[in-house]
Order: structure tokens, then C-alpha cells, then sequence
């Protein structure tokens, strides 16, 4: 099979893949959730006129040549508003958040006055409306204020609190199975033997997962044989998850165990090498489920039990290109997956730090680190971008994308990258 282009790749990565379900959750549960629908405010805000400082609620015309003294006639609290109306030469004490009395147009705060029993002297004009929040200057009842698609963070949730809204519709979080492979793995803590080495891709692609909102199900390091990879690769379809992340043996060669072991499970391939560096031997492909189609979904499109064929995405054994795969297709399948409306990553313009020579037939995603210059950001590529090497991969801020065949660059000219935090 050739090399495929990244961008055909994960085309493929989503077709087909709909938004997940939807269930409802508290709102103090919401942090993180993409909405499913969009949240609409239940009520205005603020619901009445409002003063935006401690001080007196008075009649702009009454202070206009001020200094002016006036009668008060009573006091407004938050939460309890004058039952009264503010007359020609009248005042209200008003504090932050008190309803604004009928007939008060204006709050002078209290620095400006000078209190004496029942009256104030105003030393200073203010214009009309002056510290008053109008009614409905934040949302209006019936305003669409965060659309579905829409990841919720906590402004969103003051927000969706502020609308009244006690609970939200959102999508079921993806399920994710990471599966290591390898006789040379052990886990951190052990003392390697000869030949072996410390486990360390899946717990950065559990956390990439977990941030991108997902569930995780971790199912361990498989040894190197077909029943063992058979035996977890089941495990994760009884368990109906959404996608089967595998780690190492997806290439092809004779301890490369992975695909033939999804195969014989039922594996659909969608493709395996991508024209990318790091990464080149990425595979994707369905899971079928007895009884359904070849796709692995019934006439409706979705699996026997409500959810659609078991995505199957197998990285590479090298650390950084296990990691640089599940950046640039795992997190966008997940977000797809998660009903979000920002789905791939987007570029962003920088500026080149250092001499780059020209690039061959594979789009390459080289690791480097970010400054803040006075143009802009400023990615300067590390010295060794050998795939194995994890110290310089978390240095870096972003990743600096080259296209297949890009002529040399100069330093200071102008390039693209993607962002970590993604």
C-alpha cells in the first residue's frame, strides 16, 4: 500500500463517525462537555436596573449644578429593593447590585457626597445613567448565548448558571482503550532486563486522551503473540468503546503483530503507512460486529448495541511518533466523536528560527520550541528529531510543519505550526 497524505488520512480517520449520544449531567458536572444542543438563557440579566456602585440613587437634573443637597428617603440593598419612587430633591442610600427606585435615574457614588442625617450633598454633576446597569445589558431572555459543538469551560458554566440552567444536554464522553505491545516493555518502577526497556507511550496518550475529554480503559502491555494482542483487543470490544489506541507493532514485519491480530478479529483497514514524518507506519481501520455489516453498522448506522464500529487507530512503537500520530489524528477523531464544532487542528503563522534544508516526499512534523519575539511567535527546531528521543519532545511548544517536497527555508522567514495544547 502507498504512502498516503496526511490530510487523506484522517479523512478517512472520520468519515462516517457521527457525534456520540447525548445525556443529560448536572451543571456543576459540565466542566469539559460539549454541548449537544444550543443553551438558550432562561431569563435576563440582569432582570431590572441596577446600580454598579455603593452610593445614592438620585435624578441627574437634581445634581446637575451641584454641589446639590437632597433628602433621602430610604435604602436599597441587593435583594431588596425600595418600594418608594425617587422625587424631585429626593435621594435613595443604594448600594452595589440594589434595584434602582423608580424616578432615580443615576448613582453618584459615595465618595462624592457628604452624609448629615437624612441628607446628602452631592458635590459633583454626573451624567444620566451614570454606575446604573441597564436591565438585560448582559443577555435577554430567548438569547442563544453558547451554541452546541461548544466544549464547555468554567466562563462557560458561570455563564449557563447565570441563564438558570440546572443541568445540560451534553454527548457521551468517547471511550478510549490504549493498549501497549512489546516483549521489551516493563513497567516504570521495574529494573530492566537485557534488551528492555521502560513503557512510556501510554501514559502520554492516556492523558492526551483524558484531556481531549475522553474515558480511558488501560489494557496493559501485550507480550508479543497473536492470542495475547487477540485476548485484549476483545477485551475492548466487550467493553464497546469507541476507539482501540494500540502502541508499536503496526507496521508489518515479523514481530509487527498488531494488524494481523485486528484482522483476525474483524479488522476493516482503512490504511496503514502515512507520507509522515514521524510516523509513517500509522494504521487505521473499523472493527466489524457480529451480525452487521462489513462496515461494522446496521441500516441506521449504528452498532447492535447503540454505538457505531469500534475505531481501531495503531500508532508507532517510537515514542515520538506514537505521540505525534495521536496529536495529529486521535485528537481530532476524538473531538469529531465528542459532537465538537472545532474538530482538526488549525496552523498558525510563525516565525523560523534556524536554516532548514529542503524536505522530501513526506510532510514532516518537526518538534521545536517557542519564543515570543517582537514579530510574533519565533519556532526554532530542535537539533535531533530522531523519533525516539523524548527529552527534546517535551521542551518543545509546538510542532513546525513542512510540507512534502518544501524548498530550504531561512531562518526568519515565515512558517506554520500547531500548537501542544491542542
Amino acid at each position: 500500500m502507498a504512502l498516503m497524505p496526511v490530510a487523506e488520512a484522517l479523512a478517512r480517520v472520520l468519515a462516517d463517525t457521527a457525534p456520540l449520544g447525548t445525556e443529560d449531567v448536572a451543571l456543576g458536572d459540565a466542566a469539559g462537555r460539549v454541548l449537544a444542543v444550543d443553551l438558550t438563557a432562561l431569563r435576563t440579566q440582569p432582570p431590572a436596573d441596577v446600580s454598579a456602585m455603593d452610593g445614592y440613587a438620585v435624578r441627574a437634573d437634581d445634581i446637575a449644578g451641584a454641589p446639590a443637597t437632597l433628602t433621602v428617603i430610604g435604602e436599597v440593598a441587593a435583594g431588596h429593593p425600595f418600594a418608594g419612587r425617587v422625587e424631585q430633591g429626593q435621594a435613595a442610600r443604594i448600594f452595589t447590585g440594589g434595584v434602582l427606585p423608580d424616578g432615580a435615574d443615576t448613582v453618584v457614588i459615595q465618595e462624592l457626597t457628604r452624609r448629615d442625617g437624612d441628607k446628602v450633598t452631592v458635590e459633583k454633576s454626573a451624567v444620566k445613567g451614570r454606575n446604573v446597569r441597564y436591565g438585560g445589558i448582559d443577555f435577554k431572555q430567548g438569547e442563544v448565548l453558547l451554541a452546541k459543538g461548544r466544549a464547555l469551560t468554567d466562563r462557560d458554566l458561570m455563564l449557563a448558571a447565570a441563564m438558570n440552567h440546572p443541568r445540560l444536554r451534553v454527548h457521551r464522553r468517547p471511550v478510549v482503550a490504549v493498549l501497549g505491545t512489546g516483549d521489551e516493555l516493563i513497567m516504570p518502577g521495574g529494573e530492566p532486563g537485557p534488551g528492555q526497556i521502560v513503557y512510556s507511550n501510554g501514559f502520554a496518550l492516556t492523558a492526551l486522551a483524558r484531556a481531549a475529554g475522553a474515558e480511558v480503559i488501560d489494557l496493559g502491555v501485550a507480550r508479543d503473540t497473536l492470542d495475547d494482542i487477540g485476548a485484549r483487543i476483545r477485551k475492548a470490544r466487550e467493553a464497546k468503546v469507541d476507539v482501540l489506541l494500540t502502541s508499536g507493532g503496526a507496521s508489518v514485519g515479523d514481530h509487527d503483530l498488531v494488524q494481523k491480530a485486528l484482522k483476525a478479529e474483524g479488522l476493516d483497514l482503512s490504511f496503514w503507512r502515512v507520507a509522515l514524518r514521524p510516523g509513517r507506519p500509522m494504521m487505521h481501520g473499523r472493527l466489524t460486529r457480529d451480525g452487521l455489516g462489513a462496515d461494522g453498522l446496521g441500516a441506521d448506522g449504528l452498532g447492535a448495541d447503540g454505538l457505531g464500529a469500534m475505531h481501531a487507530l495503531g500508532v508507532p512503537g517510537n515514542p515520538v511518533s506514537s505521540y505525534v500520530c495521536a496529536f495529529l489524528f486521535l485528537l481530532p477523531l476524538l473531538r469529531k466523536l465528542s459532537g465538537r464544532s472545532d474538530i482538526e487542528p488549525q496552523p498558525e503563522p510563525a516565525i523560523l528560527g534556524r536554516d532548514l534544508p529542503e524536505n522530501d516526499e513526506r510532510a514532516d512534523y518537526l518538534r521545536a520550541t517557542l519564543d515570543l519575539g517582537p514579530d510574533g511567535f519565533i519556532a526554532t527546531p530542535v537539533e535531533n528529531q530522531d523519533s525516539s528521543l523524548m527529552a527534546p519532545l517535551a521542551q518543545a511548544g509546538c510542532l513546525l510543519i513542512r510540507e512534502p517536497h518544501a524548498p530550504a527555508a531561512r531562518a526568519g522567514s515565515r512558517c506554520r505550526i500547531l500548537k501542544f495544547g491542542f
